[in-house]
Formats: structure tokens, C-alpha cells, sequence
């Protein structure tokens, strides 16, 4: 039985275009060496596309690994399935390592202690364990700090209730700093060389994600590569097309008009008067707000596209609507579809463009959408 809040008409929704996601991990892939393993990110319920659905797509084109943040999340792609190796990016609370060893996931490692309790939780629980050493090249964040490596792999390959299953590290500025990129490559590889009986080519080893692509090495170590942005169709780097590689969109965000009306010039528009009309107006308020994930820095700042034409955002986000200037479109009713993110009859805002207008990144933009939005998946399996 479906629920009723189920079977309500929409007020502000996303749609995902699972095929296109799979088309895109197939172009990515074709991309990369042939010998190379895609690792799809999907952390932060799958960069808010929602994470059941993407990672079965995702597992249903070919995907080697799955990375996700913490148990929580790994959990969830269980459920899917127990074919996939799963690598947790999160450092390990004490009381969290049991789990890792009962649900047959990888950890990722920075320290000997870390290598320790994860030893014991393996012991006591008669199994073994998987683990990703994590090398610091100069992000700072989690990782053995790159001269130390050799310490902690010691510590790995001494114990036998912990198999090394891959090592890797995190490219800082991999989209704006090719220079320290390529240093911290350097270090990595130079990190790699002090863990004498290093295995290779069962390992995976990787350091390239999304924002990398256009640089990874062909030759060399490198046999993965983690793809999180990239394969949901969204550039790190705005106007570059990563080399060969070609993706498409796979999130859109949408929203409908509740109200139309009209105001004249000098009116004030929104709270604290924030925009005031310039010309006798045709005003929508639209049914999305910043509790749905449109900004407040957008205010004043922000467009949407209504019958395929460009809206300003006059005046301030409000937490559940949004006010636009309509005065030029012709004939907008209530219940009109305005588009947040995505096409509409030759139009298109991109998410890089939502992001520029909210004063943030694409990262962060997909993330907030709330759960107050729910998620169309707009393609079944197989199509």
C-alpha cells in the first residue's frame, strides 16, 4: 500500500536519468586504460542522487569497488549485494571496527594503531580483514605522512589476520594545481618504493579521481582510479572537458509555481525589502525555498528557466518559496514546471551554473538538496 504523502502532487522534486548514468561510467571507462579498475564514489547518499539506486546502476555497468564515507553508508550497499568490495574513506571510530570485519569491508588505514584494532577486532571475530593504506602526499587529512609509509606497511603485512588490499593517496589541488599534483604523484611513488615486497598487481592502487582524469598515468603502478563527481555527469572543472571524456547530466531539479501576481513599480519585494521593482511587475512564487536546497546566496542573484526562458530571483530565498520575475514570459499560471537545474525547451541551467549563483561548489549544491525533495528515477534497469 502506498503511502498518501506518496501519491501528492509535487512541489519541488529532482529527477535521476539512471541510464545516463551508466552510459556515463561505460564513457569514462573507455577512457581509461584498458588494465584500469573504476572505483565509484558514492559517498553522501551517492552525491544526493540516492544511493540504492545508484550504486545498483552503477553495479548493474561494471563498477569494481564502491567507496563510501562510514558504515552507515557501506551498510546500504550490502543490502544490494555481497559481489562488490567496499572501501569505507572515513577513519574508524574503536567501536565501529567489529562491524567492518562482519560485513566484509575494506578500512582505510593511517596509522599502526589503526592497523592494531583492526588486527584484534579480525582475530576475535575468526576472520581476516581488508585494508587500504592511505599515504598523506600533502593534503593533510587522513593518510601516513609519505616518508613514514614503510612504518605502517611493516605493521600490515606482520599481521595475519589483515590483508593489504590496496593503497592509495588524495590529489589536494588535482583540479586547479598541476604542479603540486604532480609532486604529490612523486611522493607517492617514491612512497611506494620504500614498502619493499609490495605486491603490485593484486593491490589496488590509486591516487586519480574525477578531477585527475586528464593527467593519470597510463604506465607505472596505477591500476584504479575513483570516480565520484565525474560519472554523475558534472565536470570538477567547469568548461573543460576532460580530455576524451564525454558525460551527461544525470540530476535535475525542478520545482512548480504556486502563485502569480501582478505589482507595481517601486513595490519592495521579499524580506527586509531586499529587491525593489524597477518596472510594473509579473511576479511567481515558486514552491522551493532554501529547506529544499536553493540557497539563500542566491538571493537576488539566481535564475530559473519557466516555458524555457530565463527568471531572475528577486529578493531573498525564503526557507519554502522563491519569488522570480515572470513579467516577460508569457501567460504563467500556477502549476507551472520552473527548472532549477536542467533543460526545458532549449534551455538549460547547469549545475555548474546553480552552484556560481549559490556561491559554492557542485559538490556541496548536490549534498544539500534536502530530503525534503523527493528523488524521480526516471529510467528502469535495462533501458
Amino acid at each position: 500500500m502506498t503511502s498518501l504523502s506518496s501519491r501528492l502532487p509535487l512541489r519541488c522534486w529532482a529527477e535521476i536519468d539512471l541510464a545516463a548514468l551508466e552510459r556515463n561510467l561505460k564513457s569514462i571507462r573507455a577512457s581509461l586504460p584498458a588494465h584500469m579498475r573504476y572505483v565509484a564514489v558514492v559517498k553522501a547518499d551517492a552525491y544526493g542522487h540516492g544511493l540504492h539506486h545508484a550504486a545498483a546502476r552503477l553495479m548493474h555497468a561494471g563498477a569494481d569497488l564502491f567507496a563510501v564515507a562510514n558504515l552507515s553508508e557501506a551498510a546500504s550497499i550490502r543490502e544490494l549485494g555481497s559481489g562488490w568490495p567496499i572501501l569505507l574513506l572515513s577513519p574508524l571510530l574503536p567501536e565501529e571496527d567489529r562491524y567492518v570485519v562482519d560485513l566484509g569491508l575494506a578500512a582505510t588505514v593511517s596509522s599502526i594503531q589503526e592497523v592494531r584494532r583492526l588486527a584484534e577486532a579480525a582475530r576475535q571475530a575468526g576472520r581476516n580483514v581488508d585494508i587500504h593504506l592511505k599515504v598523506d602526499t600533502g593534503t593533510g587529512r587522513l593518510g601516513v605522512w609519505h616518508p613514514d609509509t614503510q612504518s605502517v606497511y611493516q605493521a600490515i603485512v606482520s599481521e595475519p589476520a589483515v590483508r593489504l588490499a590496496g593503497i592509495f593517496t588524495h590529489f589536494a589541488s588535482s583540479d586547479d594545481d598541476p604542479i603540486f599534483t604532480a609532486e604529490q604523484r612523486r611522493r607517492f611513488l617514491a612512497a611506494l618504493d620504500r614498502c619493499t615486497g609490495l605486491d603490485r598487481h593484486t593491490l589496488f592502487i590509486h591516487a586519480d579521481n574525477s578531477g585527475g582524469l586528464e593527467s593519470i598515468e597510463t604506465a607505472g603502478p596505477f591500476n584504479a582510479v575513483r570516480v565520484g563527481l565525474l560519472q554523475f555527469g558534472v565536470s570538477p572543472r567547469p568548461g573543460s572537458l576532460l580530455g576524451s571524456v564525454r558525460t551527461e547530466p544525470v540530476f535535475s531539479f525542478r520545482t512548480r509555481v504556486g502563485l502569480v501576481k501582478r505589482l507595481p513599480a517601486g513595490a519592495t519585494v521579499s524580506y527586509g525589502r531586499t529587491h525593489t521593482l524597477r518596472r510594473d511587475s509579473v511576479l511567481a512564487v515558486l514552491c522551493a525555498g532554501y529547506a529544499d536546497g536553493l540557497s539563500r546566496a542566491a538571493s537576488n542573484r539566481g535564475q530559473v528557466l519557466i516555458q524555457g526562458r530565463r527568471c531572475p530571483i528577486l529578493g531573498r530565498v525564503t526557507m519554502d518559496q522563491t519569488i522570480v520575475d515572470v513579467t516577460d514570459v508569457p501567460s504563467v499560471q500556477a502549476g507551472d514546471e520552473a527548472v532549477l537545474v536542467g533543460r526545458q525547451l532549449g534551455g538549460e541551467i547547469t549545475l555548474a551554473e546553480f552552484s556560481q549563483g549559490a556561491d559554492t561548489i557542485p559538490w556541496e549544491a548536490l549534498t544539500a538538496i534536502t530530503k525534503r525533495v523527493p528523488r524521480l528515477y526516471r529510467t528502469p534497469l535495462g533501458l
